[in-house]
């Protein structure tokens, strides 16, 4: 699809398409996979896919909120001092500046959304 009308010279949004976020997960046994299913200079929507034992560790974005948004599997949601146990369906809001993280401490994989807005700058 082109991102240019023929009836004219003004750039038209490409339409969105409907996404399987499992097509898009990076599956490595050595560390986290991290794939981009989108991103604009307002959001960012990724995928974080964690086999048994990984780990992202206690980080924080200054002037981004994430969300996690658990697709499939469970795992430990760090945020600050806190820690919650997540399975499919759940949601944790990190805002801004917030230390968060994500364990898989299952004996299945984990698949998570994520969503950072603003998103990082393009390059």
């Amino acid at each position: 699809m082109s991102s240019m009308d023929s009836d004219s010279s003004q750039p038209q949004p490409i339409q969105p398409q409907p996404i399987q976020p499992l097509d898009h997960a990076v599956w490595n046994q050595q560390k986290m996979g991290k794939s981009t299913i989108y991103q604009s200079e307002r959001l960012l929507v990724g995928v974080n896919a964690l086999e048994p034992g990984q780990q992202h560790a206690l980080h924080a974005h200054a002037g981004t909120d994430k969300v996690y948004l658990v697709v499939s599997g469970r795992g430990q949601f760090l945020l600050e001092k806190d820690q919650f146990s997540m399975g499919p369906g759940e949601m944790l809001v990190a805002p801004a500046g917030v230390p968060h993280g994500v364990k898989n401490d299952g004996e299945e994989r984990l698949m998570v959304l994520t969503f950072l807005a603003p998103g990082p700058q393009l390059k």
